[in-house]
């Protein structure tokens, strides 16, 4: 007999029904996250200390928080958790301890979560399989000799392998859906400017937006829910509405229509993923959803305009960290230029130098207009594209991955096709649309798949809904080998 998932869900019955509470859950996943850790390397801070107070403080105050009371939850460590480290999976933050909380982080504690520790990452959010992490590569709980993807790896690991429900992450350019699909979990990315950024160290400001894991669809939107909204303290954040995801789960697809850009599903893409994505169409229009056939023209150049827009803004983001203000400062340096010199030559990894000089040479004189103007003027193109499938259809299918999760080190040496892991994800960052990875079964070595599904601006709604509506029909009975018991 299969233990059923700790979803909220669940949670929230047995808490109702008198048979939990916040301090059983937060211990369950602090020994969960202990025990394992070794293993996955998915956790830079656990805090057992603070967590146990809190969950205790939530069982004494009846009533206290709202939908995730007694949730146990993780955070990226590039979000900022008042007390908790936050060092971005870097050198050159370690030790850094903020002293405020990000607007997600207040928002959780007032929907009642119980934060149990800050994960692993990609230094500064970069890279698509947490190898660049200062604090060693975080280990795919499905087969350990694999990448969890990134770079909210830990993230994606913690939830896959059932330590919490539901954890928080960062997209840059598809950093919670390529690892939800890596991982077998949900993944969701909102619309630019439905969440603050507020708290959320910078990495492409033009892109960077605090996203969603969940075990489930339903649990995924019950935390936007709970984290999104307009927030004075980001001035990008939009007043628009946030609307109960849930309550629209149910019912029928009759009258949607589902758009699949055939294009992208040919060169590329690993055989037994466009087997499963095909397989995932295939149930849509099994659960009466039409299909349509649409075209997204700028695609294929995705890749190279959000390699150019986000080193562009990385490399001004981290012109901050100089040794002078916070942070690791090189030791012993003769004068104030070596200072600086050896505080960014020690204190960061080889992928953020090598985002960092990418971005400065296509901001440098002589190539703004060739390489920076030229890449913001095709990311128009791509809005527009979308604009226009939309048209059409209320949502774009595509894989969330071009390849299921690959080997540790197997693409450490060769960028390009590392960058090209997030072919199809970054595709609505540049948009700015929302979008959602739904696990649609495993390969034949047993390795996870995944679609993604992304809707119009503010569309996050009808997209929760479809992807819901499969899963309801087509769930991912098995489970990782490394999991909490």
């Amino acid at each position: 007999m299969t233990v059923p998932d700790r979803t909220i869900e669940l949670i929230t019955s047995e808490r109702n029904a008198g048979r939990t509470n916040a301090s059983a859950e937060a211990g369950r996943s602090l020994d969960a996250a202990r025990q394992l850790n070794d293993t996955l390397n998915a956790f830079l801070q656990i805090d057992r200390a603070g967590a146990l107070q809190r969950a205790g403080e939530l069982d004494r105050q009846e009533g206290a928080g709202g939908a995730l009371r007694g949730v146990p939850i993780a955070v990226k460590d590039n979000i900022c958790v008042r007390g908790m480290q936050a060092t971005c999976g870097s050198r050159i933050l370690a030790g850094y301890h903020p002293q405020y909380d990000a607007t997600v982080t207040e928002r959780l504690n007032a929907a009642g979560a119980v934060i149990v520790g800050k994960t692993n990452c990609d230094e500064f959010a970069m890279g698509s399989s947490n190898e660049n992490s200062a604090y060693g590569a975080v280990r795919n709980p499905w087969d350990t000799e694999r990448v969890p993807g990134g770079s909210s790896g830990g993230s994606a690991a913690a939830v896959a392998a059932r330590i919490v429900p539901v954890a928080l992450g960062s997209e840059t350019g598809g950093s919670v859906r390529q690892p939800a699909a890596l991982c077998g979990i949900v993944g969701v990315k909102p619309t630019y400017g439905r969440v603050s950024r507020y708290g959320l160290v910078a990495f492409g400001s033009s892109l960077d937006q605090v996203s969603v894991f969940g075990l489930t669809v339903r649990d995924a939107a019950l935390v936007l829910q709970a984290i999104a909204g307009r927030d004075e303290r980001d001035a990008t954040t939009a007043d628009v509405e946030v609307p109960d995801y849930v309550s629209g789960f149910g019912g029928d697809l009759k009258g949607a229509r589902i758009g699949v850009p055939r294009a992208l599903l040919g060169e590329g893409v690993d055989a037994d993923v466009r087997a499963r994505v095909e397989e995932a169409i295939n149930a849509y229009r099994e659960l009466g959803a039409e299909v349509v056939d649409v075209e997204l023209p700028h695609a294929k150049y995705s890749i190279a305009v959000y390699y150019i827009i986000a080193t562009a803004e990385a490399s001004s983001n981290l012109a901050r960290y100089d040794g002078v203000r916070y942070g690791f400062r090189a030791e012993d340096p003769k004068d104030l230029r070596e200072m600086y010199k050896r505080t960014r030559e020690e204190g960061f990894g080889a992928e953020v130098k090598r985002r960092i000089m990418l971005g400065t040479y296509v901001l440098s004189s002589g190539y703004y207009d060739a390489y920076y103007l030229k890449a913001q003027q095709v990311r128009t193109l791509i809005q527009r594209d979308f604009l226009n499938a939309f048209g059409k259809c209320d949502a774009v299918l595509t894989p969330t991955s071009p390849t299921p999760a690959f080997r540790l080190g197997e693409k450490t040496d060769d960028p390009l096709s590392m960058y090209l892991s997030d072919i199809y994800t970054c595709m609505a960052n540049l948009a700015g649309i929302p979008g959602v990875s739904v696990p649609c079964g495993l390969t034949p070595a047993g390795l996870p798949v995944g679609f993604q599904l992304m809707g119009p601006h503010w569309g996050e709604s009808d997209i929760l809904r479809l992807a819901h509506a499969y899963e309801q029909e087509h769930p991912l009975a098995e489970r990782p080998r490394v999991m909490a018991e």
